[in-house]
């Protein structure tokens, strides 16, 4: 019982500390893109759209995805004729960048620089959107959609229905994040206190040494893969606090989740533009290994540069 109620404790502080980032930012987003300023959006981006291969068009549901979520994106490729290139295109680059302004603020509440989550974020989706359209000579064929979700874009009239709209999407939104964080602190708590979680290092041990960062980083990493940023965020928090988590290790898991993350629900939302999804998971399980192990080794022979130097000084 005290197990639990210990679980509950830090879940509802978890919400708390989460919701009063998320709920501000979920209603601004969600009025200002009832306004000018997202038509204004898609008008800057459009003329950069064919560079990456994509009609002008497809801002559209690039901003949308980042500024509000997935939903909204897809919800809009599912009105537009595009070629089936392009939506494989929109749907690696928005797996890779989406929700920017909540999960950029999640990053900073635990310690991340917002700067180094948008450029791995914008730099992957613009890259991979890049590379796809060098090397894919194909998929020119009009795309054929999957079933449609429900959720995507709504034209609403009236400064009180706007307000209202977003008061209702940050209210959904927080109580989307307790229902998940809550659950999840509790099971948390009865893993650490019947000992499973050293178990589970020890299990996620080889994968954590083969990306560079330490064991005490497992709980944090699955629960991200899973959950996502803003829901595995409540993890990373208390993991921080309570496990010792070092500010390297943290930046290196982050630098992993940022390129992938709950790997379920984002890959399976994708299913009703009617692309290949295991396509779609190994791009951003690859790109998500390489690009941690790559920046653990840079930042390795950095330290191991400095602490020369440092030796030399001391001996001089």
């Amino acid at each position: 019982m005290k197990t639990i109620k210990q679980g509950l404790k830090v879940g509802l502080q978890t919400t708390w500390k989460l919701g009063k980032i998320i709920f501000p930012i979920t209603l601004i987003v969600t009025i200002l893109s009832q306004t000018v300023i997202m038509d204004w959006l898609i008008k800057m981006l459009s003329p950069l759209m064919g560079y990456i291969g994509l009609s002008g068009e497809a801002a559209i549901p690039l901003v949308l995805g980042n500024v509000l979520n997935l939903y909204a994106a897809i919800g809009a490729i599912l009105t537009m004729g595009l070629t089936v290139k392009e939506v494989f295109i929109l749907a690696v680059m928005l797996s890779f960048s989406h929700n920017l302004f909540v999960e950029s603020a999640v990053a900073k509440q635990i310690g991340i620089k917002i700067w180094v989550v948008l450029l791995v974020r914008i730099g992957l989706a613009l890259f991979s959107a890049w590379i796809i359209h060098l090397v894919w000579q194909g998929g020119g064929e009009r795309a054929q959609y999957g079933f449609v979700p429900s959720g995507g874009t709504e034209n609403i009239e009236g400064y009180g229905a706007i307000a209202l709209h977003g008061m209702e999407s940050a209210v959904i939104g927080i109580l989307q994040l307790a229902a998940i964080v809550i659950p999840l602190m509790v099971f948390i708590q009865i893993m650490k206190d019947l000992k499973w979680l050293d178990v589970f290092a020890k299990w996620m041990a080889p994968f954590t040494k083969m990306l560079g960062i330490r064991e005490n980083t497992s709980t944090t990493l699955a629960a991200g893969l899973i959950f996502g940023l803003a829901y595995g965020a409540g993890v990373m928090i208390q993991a921080a606090k309570e496990d010792g988590v070092k500010k390297k290790d943290l930046y290196l898991v982050f630098i992993f989740l940022v390129a992938c993350h709950a790997v379920i629900e984002d890959t399976l939302i994708f299913a009703p533009l009617g692309i290949p999804l295991w396509p779609l998971l190994l791009i951003r399980l690859v790109v998500a290994i390489l690009l941690t192990i790559t920046v653990a080794i840079v930042w390795n022979r950095i330290e191991k540069k400095q602490q020369q130097q440092q030796e030399e000084t001391v001996a001089s």
